[in-house]
C-alpha cells in the first residue's frame, strides 16, 4: 500500500483568503457555506467566503492558477487554456477516478468492512481529511462514496480501494489501466486518495476523467450534495459538507471536486449549469484559493460565448481538388458551437483528405471543413461530395477529343437499345 502517511511532509491545508473583493452581479451568489465539521479529529475547511471575479465577464480573465482550462463538456470544445498539458499533482482531484472505479466494481447498498490498513489515527499524515472509520466497522458503499467526495476522506478511499481490488495497490493499478482506456495519456496515480503528491494529471486529461465521471448520476448526484449524515459505529452521526464553496458562492455550480495538499496547491474542477448549457472550469496550482479562477473562467464561459448554428448540413462548401479531378462539395451535418460575443470574425478552412481520389462515389467524405475565429478553433464538419460530375475533358487535339464523344455517344445507345 502507498506510504503517503507516515511521510514526514505538513499537512497541506492551504489556508484560503475569506474576505476578498466580489463582482456579485458576476459571483452570482454572496453568502458561504457555513463552517465545516470534520469529524473527528479534523480541522475546519478553509472556505472564503466571496469570490474574486472580474467585473468585465465577456473577455478571458487572467488567471492566477498555474494550469487551468475552460471547456464545454458536451462536445469537448475549449474555451480557455493556461498550460493545459502541464503534469501537475492534483491532490484529493484523484478521488474522482476512485469513485469511477468504485461505481463498476460495487454495488452502492454493498456493505464494506472496514479493513485495518484503511484506519488514520490522529497523528497519521492525510487525518485532517477523514471519516474516522474503524477497523472492523461496517458501512455501505454509498456512505464511503458520499464521505470520499463531499469531505474528501482519505481513509474512505483507501477502504473503497481494498474493498474493490483487495488491496491499494492494486487498486491503483486498475485507476492507470482506466486512464489509459480513457486516453489520458498525461496521468498517472500513486494512491487512491492523492495524498502522495506523486501521482499527476493535466488539465486536458482531468476533462476527460469529468466527463467520464458526470455521465454516472450517482456521482452527478453526490458531487452536487452540500451536507450528508452518515452513521456512525459509536456515538452521534457524521455530518459531511462538501468542500466545493461554488455550492453555495456560484449560482449553477452543480460539482464536482475539490483537492489541496503541499505539492499540489490549491485545486478544483468545477461543473456548471446555466440556461440549459454546462461548462468545465478546471484549476490546478493556485496560488491561495481556487474558487475565484473557477468562477471567473465560467463567468466568462457564460457569457462571453453564445451558442451558434456556424454551419447547417448541406451548405454548398465550394469545390474540392482531389487526386484525378475536382469535385463539389457540402457539408455532411450540422456544425454547433459556441463562439465568442466579442470576435465575430469567422474563418472557414478545407482540408482536402489525402487519400480522397477520382472519382468518389456519391455521399463519400472528401475532406474537413474547419471554422475558426482568431485562433480558437470552433470546429469541424465533414465535406462529402453530392454528386459526381462527368470525368474531365482527356487532353488531346480537339478531333480526338470528338471522336472520343462521338465513340462514348455510340457506346451510350447502344447499351440503351439491348436494355
Amino acid at each position: 500500500m502507498t506510504p503517503p502517511r507516515v511521510r514526514a511532509a505538513a499537512v497541506a491545508s492551504a489556508l484560503f483568503v475569506a474576505a476578498v473583493a466580489i463582482n456579485a452581479g458576476a459571483a452570482g451568489r454572496s453568502s458561504g457555506p457555513p463552517p465545516t465539521p470534520v469529524p473527528p479529529h479534523g480541522s475546519l475547511s478553509p472556505f472564503p467566503t466571496r469570490l474574486a471575479t472580474p467585473a468585465d465577464t465577456t473577455v478571458a480573465p487572467t488567471v492566477d492558477a498555474a494550469s487551468a482550462l475552460l471547456a464545454d463538456p458536451d462536445t469537448g470544445q475549449i474555451l480557455f487554456a493556461k498550460d493545459p498539458d502541464a503534469r501537475r499533482p492534483i491532490a484529493s482531484i484523484t478521488k474522482l477516478m476512485t469513485a469511477l472505479l468504485v461505481r463498476k466494481d460495487l454495488p452502492l447498498d454493498a456493505t464494506v468492512r472496514v479493513d485495518p490498513a484503511a484506519v488514520f489515527d490522529r497523528r497519521s499524515f492525510g487525518a485532517t481529511s477523514v471519516l474516522g472509520l474503524q477497523a472492523g466497522e461496517r458501512i455501505t458503499v454509498e456512505d464511503l462514496l458520499y464521505g470520499l467526495l463531499l469531505g474528501s476522506a482519505n481513509d474512505a478511499a483507501v477502504a473503497l480501494a481494498i474493498a474493490a481490488d483487495g488491496s491499494e495497490a492494486a487498486f491503483v493499478r486498475h485507476m492507470n489501466e482506466v486512464a489509459d482506456r480513457l486516453g489520458m495519456r498525461d496521468t498517472h496515480f500513486a494512491s487512491a486518495s492523492g495524498l502522495d503528491d506523486d501521482g499527476y494529471s493535466t488539465p486536458h486529461d482531468l476533462l476527460r476523467l469529468t466527463r467520464a465521471v458526470n455521465a454516472d448520476p450517482m456521482l452527478r448526484t453526490i458531487t452536487a450534495t452540500k451536507l450528508h449524515r452518515i452513521p456512525a459505529q459509536k456515538g452521534p452521526d457524521r455530518v459531511i459538507q462538501n468542500r466545493n464553496a461554488l455550492l453555495w458562492l456560484y449560482a449553477g455550480a452543480v460539482g464536482t471536486k475539490t483537492g489541496t495538499t503541499a505539492g499540489a496547491g490549491a485545486c478544483v474542477v468545477a461543473t456548471a449549469r446555466r440556461d440549459g448549457r454546462e461548462l468545465v472550469a478546471i484549476v490546478l496550482r493556485a496560488p491561495v484559493e481556487p474558487f475565484s479562477d473557477a468562477a471567473a473562467l465560467l463567468n466568462y464561459g457564460f457569457d462571453g460565448w453564445r451558442a451558434e448554428t456556424l454551419v447547417h448540413a448541406g451548405d454548398p462548401a465550394g469545390e474540392a481538388s482531389i487526386r484525378g479531378g475536382t469535385v463539389p462539395v457540402v457539408a455532411g451535418s450540422d456544425l454547433r458551437a459556441l463562439t465568442p460575443v466579442a470576435d465575430d470574425d469567422r474563418t472557414r478552412r478545407v482540408v482536402v483528405h489525402p487519400r480522397a481520389a477520382y472519382p468518389p462515389a456519391p455521399d463519400d467524405r472528401v475532406a474537413t471543413l474547419f471554422v475558426a475565429a482568431g485562433t480558437n478553433v470552433l470546429g469541424q464538419v465533414p465535406l462529402i461530395v453530392p454528386a459526381v460530375p462527368p470525368p474531365p475533358a482527356a487532353p488531346g487535339p480537339w478531333w480526338a477529343r470528338t471522336a472520343d464523344a462521338v465513340a462514348g455517344a455510340v457506346a451510350d445507345a447502344v447499351r440503351a437499345f439491348a436494355a
